[in-house]
C-alpha cells in the first residue's frame, strides 16, 4: 500500500478509472454479442450505430486503441452486410446428449452374465 497522500489518491484514481474503462469494455462487447444474436434485421441496424457510437466514444477517451475500434467497426459492418444481403444463414446445429446411465447398464449386464 503507499505511504505517500498523493500515492494514495493516485490509487483511488486508477480505481475510479479502471472501472468506468471496464464497464464501457463490457458494455461494447455484450452489444457486440447482441448483434449476432437472432433479432430482427432492423434492430440490428440501429444497434450498429448504438455500437459504432460506443466504439467512436471509447477511442476518443483512450479506452481502447482508435484503429481497433475502427478494426471492430469494420468487421460488424461486414457481418451486417452479408446478412442485409442474405449471404448467411443462421446456424442452428442441435447437439445430441448421450445419457450418463446408458455405460453403467451395460456394465450390470455383464456382471449378472458372469
Amino acid at each position: 500500500m503507499p505511504t505517500h497522500k498523493s500515492c494514495v489518491k493516485r490509487l483511488r484514481q486508477e480505481k475510479r478509472r479502471n472501472a468506468r474503462n471496464h464497464f464501457v469494455e463490457m458494455t461494447i462487447k455484450s452489444l457486440s454479442k447482441k448483434m449476432h444474436s437472432d433479432i430482427p434485421i432492423e434492430e440490428k441496424e440501429t444497434l450498429l450505430a448504438e455500437v459504432y457510437s460506443k466504439l467512436d466514444k471509447a477511442a476518443k477517451r483512450h479506452i481502447i486503441h482508435k484503429r481497433t475500434a475502427s478494426r471492430r467497426k469494420a468487421r460488424l459492418a461486414a457481418y451486417f452486410n452479408k446478412i442485409k444481403n442474405g449471404d448467411v444463414k443462421e446456424d442452428k446445429t442441435v447437439k445430441k446428449t448421450v445419457k450418463k446411465t446408458e455405460p453403467k447398464k451395460v456394465e450390470k449386464k455383464e456382471k449378472e452374465e458372469k
